[in-house]
């Protein structure tokens, strides 16, 4: 990882400050949480093979009523569903730059109500 400069942001070196702790592998894959203003994509990373093995939003063109963290619950419901099929039940919460609350924190819990582990 790269090393803490005064040249990041601050959610530059939080991000990075999170991430040195964390490693996906094909048993127990990495799930990177990526909130934007509107929208919220969840991705399910193998950081050992370097691929994306599920990817997730919720800007498909079906679009989804409610609030914005009715929808990250909606796509984190149907994240489970996914990761049920491939039969994935562990996995790595990378929350990155952003704090564990609201829309972060709305899509953990809807996980670890589908049965899932972090």
């Amino acid at each position: 990882m790269s090393k803490i400069t005064h040249y990041h942001t601050s959610a530059q070196k939080r991000k990075i400050s999170v991430r040195k702790k964390l490693h996906g592998t094909a048993s127990r894959p990495r799930l990177s949480v990526l909130r934007s203003n509107e929208h919220i994509y969840l991705q399910v990373i193998d950081d050992d093979k370097g691929v994306s093995l599920i990817g997730l939003s919720d800007g498909n063109k079906k679009k989804l009523k409610g609030t914005k963290t009715e929808k990250a619950i909606v796509v984190a419901k149907k994240l489970a569903i996914k990761l049920k099929a491939k039969k994935i039940k562990q996995l790595v919460f990378d929350r990155g730059s952003y704090r564990y609350h609201g829309r972060v924190k709305a899509v953990a819990d809807t996980l670890r109500q589908e049965g899932l582990d972090f």
